[in-house]
């Protein structure tokens, strides 16, 4: 086919327009690896973009979307041929390159997986960057040597699509996990998580720490006041994994954490990982994530929903994770 559908941002003089519209094959970026694609996802970098809220589109114009899980239709990559199952998470995909909310896209083969066993392309994109980037976050704490004998483990904005997928996680690791969120009402959902106990996320925004707790680690998706306090909270020699900054970029705290008590604060980058590295992730994932727990953090749509669901997911209105049905 010489054109195909695919959901559209486009630049003009009063800011961005967004349509689903045909777009011509000719007109796809360079790449190695032509993908149909079947599944994609959304996160909230995904939202940011739609809705021009942050300026995550670099190129115009721009095919949102940073994952996708899909069949090669034609390779000139050794790595991959036509009928291999693959995903993508990230490498710019959806901001400099043409993105995954579309049928079809082309890419670089050295970015590309192969569909992890055990796991469908759905279920891969039900994990998706956000699932991804939670376990790149247990995997950086183990890493630095913690484990669940050093005390309980926050997780902030748990809720959301990083939040619950750490939690599982870390509770299926053995650890104690505490969800911080600022909907209560989720408590059922993020307890069948794995959540041990629940707290109400102004307990670590404020000025001040919270009082008599001992932390063994962390995963923020948060930032600000709230990371600082975490660094406060946290035990000798213990980490935090900052893979996040919702509630803004600064980190109002000194470097009293770092140098009296050895805290370390483990950056996350999800986009440029390693190939080595997201195979190790993703092949931990296929192994030790409960299916039924993606289930009930997992809701499904379809491309023409994807725009009303970016300002759902940058309102706080959803929760867990959003598979965007290409087919």
């Amino acid at each position: 086919m010489s054109s195909f559908k695919a959901l559209v941002i486009e630049k003009t003089d009063d800011g961005q327009t967004v349509a689903l519209k045909d777009f011509k094959v000719a007109d796809l970026m360079d790449g190695d690896v032509t993908i149909k694609v079947t599944h994609s996802t959304l996160n909230y970098k995904d939202g940011l973009a739609l809705t021009g809220k942050s300026p995550v589109v670099r190129r115009f114009p721009m095919i949102p979307g940073v994952d996708c899980a899909g069949i090669v239709e034609a390779s000139d990559n050794p790595d991959f041929q036509a009928g291999d199952r693959v995903i993508l998470n990230g490498w710019g995909t959806g901001e400099t390159h043409l993105g995954s909310y579309a049928e079809k896209a082309r890419v670089r083969g050295d970015w590309l997986i192969p569909l992890p066993k055990g796991l469908t392309p759905s279920q891969a994109m039900a994990v998706g960057t956000a699932g991804f980037t939670a376990m790149l976050s247990v995997l950086a704490l183990e890493r630095h040597g913690c484990n669940p004998g050093d005390g309980p483990a926050i997780v902030t904005g748990a809720a959301g699509g990083v939040g619950s997928m750490a939690i599982a996680f870390l509770a299926k690791a053995g650890w104690h996990v505490v969800a911080s969120t600022g909907r209560v009402s989720e408590t059922d959902y993020l307890s069948e998580l794995g959540a041990t106990e629940i707290i109400e996320r102004s307990e670590l925004s404020g000025p001040e720490p919270p009082a008599g707790k001992t932390l063994g680690g962390q995963v923020d998706s948060v930032g600000s006041s709230t990371l600082a306090n975490l660094l406060s909270s946290i035990q000798y020699g213990g980490a935090v994994a900052a893979c996040g900054l919702a509630g803004g970029m600064d980190l109002p705290t000194s470097v009293a954490p770092f140098i009296l008590r050895s805290v370390a604060l483990l950056g996350i980058d999800s986009v440029r990982a390693r190939k080595s590295l997201r195979l190790e992730a993703w092949d931990r994932i296929a192994r030790d994530l409960d299916r039924d727990k993606l289930a009930a953090m997992t809701s499904s749509i379809q491309l023409a929903d994807v725009q009303s669901a970016a300002t759902d997911i940058l309102e706080g209105k959803i929760r867990g994770r959003v598979v965007v049905d290409i087919e």
